[in-house]
């Protein structure tokens, strides 16, 4: 009985098959037609469920969100250390923000921000994509970078329509 299928049984019999070996009739699949059912032990069947269950979440990387700040004011070459940075959690899949915080009189030259964002963006375009505009908050111009493999891919080019044969006698 162990792995065998039975074959369908109406419901009493199955039951009474059940109780006749201490074990519980457990329905698998009740949208099939008729619906599956095993002659099982059901603590057994929900451990392992939860175990299933269990490394399927395991599995499941959770979106970490990592953040870079600059200043406007910053240098090219640490420039190019931060866009290596980025670079590397993108390769890590994980997703990042990218903020230039202004200060003072920084504020009047927000057009240095977006200058900055705009280089990390097209350095960056062949390992992540960036998810919107540069949006201002306060005094925070920040974007985000999605993974490559994370962005949306490119719908298929429509295809034309074949041309319809001429009938002929038309």
């Amino acid at each position: 009985m162990h792995g065998t299928m039975l074959g369908i049984k109406p419901l009493i019999e199955a039951v009474n098959m059940a109780k006749g070996s201490n074990l519980d009739l457990v329905e698998i699949s009740p949208g099939a037609n008729p619906p599956v059912c095993k002659v099982m032990d059901f603590s057994k069947f929900l451990y392992e469920k939860e175990k299933q269950d269990r490394e399927n979440r395991k599995k499941q990387k959770a979106g970490v969100l990592k953040e870079i700040r600059l200043n406007p004011r910053i240098a090219s070459h640490d420039l190019q250390t931060k866009v290596k940075h980025i670079e590397q959690f993108l390769k890590e899949h994980n997703k990042v923000r990218v903020t230039v915080v202004f200060r003072g009189r920084e504020n009047q030259h927000r057009n240095l921000g977006e200058e900055i964002l705009n280089a990390i963006r097209d350095n960056l375009s062949s390992v992540g994509v960036v998810e919107g505009r540069p949006s201002m908050m306060g005094n925070r111009m920040s974007i985000m970078l999605a993974p490559a493999t994370h962005a949306a891919k490119p719908a298929a080019a429509p295809k034309a329509p074949a041309p319809k044969p001429e009938q002929p006698g038309a």
